[in-house]
């Protein structure tokens, strides 16, 4: 069906949501990666199935969706019209959820999540602390559509942004809308959105580029990838709208090939958008010309920085260029080009709809809108979430996140993806927005925020992202293929015993050298977790240095793990797991450990139930 007109695209939404009866029983079953992980792909079909054999078929509306983003909790089915939410489904569960919810309306005890904070069970979605202290614009809509179908899209006022701007608007006033939002590029430190597409617009040339970045290469961050999973069409709809402000008529997303089902989904938008005349030539009747490509890329993290990840779309190595000319002048293939992440496209097409009033009530003064986080770590509730700018990392942590596992205590808060930066406990005040992490020595990153409890070696974690950074680097510039070298070799010395009188002072030097000195933003931004662990947990690599322990009894080679006699009771769980046979101990008498064998494991620490074994 091609959309001729704009009047087309609106009959067709009025016929699309008079159709839907809201009151129409319902499962809605996540489909994104986590819960297909867990086995949703099968549950949807054991749930049609029965259906089937119950002749309710056509009684009961079956919707598979993007990720919810309560990701730990999979499969996740929510029923309609009423939004009970159930978790952890297992194919027996199926006929119950039929017989007992769908048509004698009871709720199943069993399957409703429990506040691990009050151990109540909680019926309905909008109830549970994950989602209630979120405000989804963004992510909302991914339990809402079948995101391989363009009238889902359509039935919740898609494209009708892009039908307001090809009707009604010039690109000036779109590129003014963009900027009085205040909207920030979502993909790292916050460049005005508005601005770089003026800057585009005015670039000279008459051939021009748009691009979203969906390469997303930070370890923990999932974000773009669920949101091109559930809702393609919101990216697309932002893209074509972008392009038309700035003068474009081709665009690229470019996806690490290790996103298969992104791709997949995004190529499926791509091809109903073109059949429906939202794509292609002469778009809802108009004079614009639009067409996107998929460009897949090899997974290397450097690539999410904007001149490379350009070379890397000619075909070219993917190694950065020095910007002394900015991309929106000279960018792919020497042309004036635009680029912005997943996230930041999405929000436009709510910018034109909403306006700038409404997006502007949203987030800090600095910094508007809502930011989608990858929340992991050691959280009792991990998953997507979605916040206003200026929540603060208490709120996050505990009231969305559902505190600390197993009564462990906050040590720190990852923030930024590899680059970015470690966030003390006693900062868990400070409000998320692009300033305030700044300020502290991280940044947004891609939304990455991996949580740490008190278990946690600082030195480590700084060693174990400088190792991620050092493999990653293109080694194209001094500063960051040696001083990432350099740096890991220091951490790796401090971490096994080696450590020596002038390695802070050193690796405080080397950061600073590699941060200014290196040419892309990857080696600007790539000392981060080492200033920022040397700056709040100094103390830690003191410990390690001079006193040779490590407090949190995680680097081997400076811990030791003993028995306490007087808290053994000689069960002897841990002399049968123990690989080495370094436990010695009769049945029911106080055991010991071989110094000599022990290799230091924790398989000992981790199996005694009586908190007897120590790690000094």
């Amino acid at each position: 069906m091609k959309l001729n007109t704009f009047a087309d695209l609106e009959k067709l939404r009025t016929e699309i949501v008079a159709e839907k009866d809201p009151n129409k029983s319902g499962i809605v079953i996540c489909g994104g990666t986590g819960c297909h992980a867990f086995g949703s792909a099968k549950i949807a079909d054991l749930i049609q199935e029965e259906l089937k054999k119950q002749n309710l078929e056509t009684k009961v509306d079956v919707l598979i969706t993007g990720c919810h983003g309560f990701c730990e909790q999979g499969p996740i089915a929510i029923i309609r019209p009423q939004n009970i939410f159930y978790h952890g489904i297992k194919p027996e569960d199926i006929p119950e959820i039929i017989n007992d919810t769908i048509i004698k309306g009871i709720v199943i005890d069993r399957l409703l999540y429990v506040d691990p904070t009050t151990d109540k069970k909680i019926v309905y979605e909008h109830e549970i602390p994950f989602y209630k202290n979120q405000r989804r614009i963004i992510f909302g809509n991914n339990r809402m559509i079948d995101p391989r179908s363009i009238e889902d899209y359509i039935g919740i006022d898609g494209y009708a942004a892009l039908s307001k701007v090809l009707s009604n608007m010039k690109p000036d006033e779109i590129i003014d809308i963009i900027i009085r939002s205040d909207l920030r590029g979502r993909g790292g430190a916050g460049f005005p959105t508005g601005w770089k597409w003026d800057s585009c617009r005015k670039a000279k040339g008459d051939i021009k580029y748009v691009i979203c970045n969906a390469d997303e290469g930070d370890p923990g961050a999932y974000a773009n990838r669920s949101l091109l999973e559930g809702n393609p069409h919101s990216v697309l709809e932002g893209m074509i709208i972008g392009a038309y402000a700035i003068g474009a008529n081709e665009g690229y997303i470019y996806v690490r090939t290790e996103y298969p089902l992104a791709v997949e989904l995004f190529e499926v938008a791509i091809k109903k958008a073109e059949e429906y005349g939202l794509l292609g030539k002469n778009i809802l009747g108009s004079d614009f010309d639009f067409n996107v490509k998929i460009a897949r890329g090899g997974g290397a993290f450097v690539c999410g920085e904007s001149t490379a990840l350009m070379a890397s779309i000619e075909g070219k190595p993917g190694e950065p260029r020095a910007k002394h000319i900015h991309t929106t002048e000279s960018g792919l293939w020497d042309k004036p080009t635009n680029l912005n992440n997943v996230e930041t496209w999405a929000n436009v097409p709510l910018i034109i709809m909403k306006g700038v009033d409404w997006y502007k009530t949203i987030g800090t003064e600095k910094s508007k809108g809502t930011k989608i986080f990858s929340l992991v770590g050691k959280i009792n509730n991990t998953g997507l979430v979605e916040v206003p700018m200026g929540t603060t990392l208490r709120e996050i942590i505990f009231e969305i996140g559902g505190g600390i596992p197993n009564g462990k205590k906050l040590k720190a808060i990852q923030i930024g993806g590899p680059s970015g930066g470690c966030i003390p406990d006693n900062l868990i005040h400070l409000p998320v927005d692009f300033d305030s992490l700044t300020e502290a020595g991280a940044m947004m990153g891609s939304g990455g925020m991996i949580v740490m409890d008190e278990n946690t070696c600082m030195v480590d974690v700084a060693k174990y992202f400088i190792n991620f950074l050092k493999d990653e680097s293109c080694g194209k510039c001094v500063p960051c293929r040696n001083g990432l070298i350099e740096m890991h070799n220091r951490l790796t010395d401090i971490c096994e015993g080696k450590g020596k009188e002038g390695d802070i002072e050193f690796l405080e030097e080397l950061a600073w050298w590699t941060n200014n000195a290196s040419l892309c933003q990857l080696g600007a931004t790539a000392s981060n977790p080492v200033l920022t662990t040397l700056r709040y947990y100094r103390d830690e690599y003191i410990a390690h240095i001079e006193h040779k322990k490590c407090p949190a009894g995680v680097c081997k080679a400076l811990i030791q793990y003993s028995i306490d006699p007087e808290k053994c009771t000689g069960c002897g769980l841990c002399r049968k797991r123990c690989p080495q046979d370094a436990v010695i101990g009769e049945k029911k008498e106080p055991h010991t450990i071989d110094p000599d064998k022990c290799i230091k494991c924790g398989v000992c620490f981790d199996s005694c139930k009586f908190d007897a074994v120590k790690v000094v």
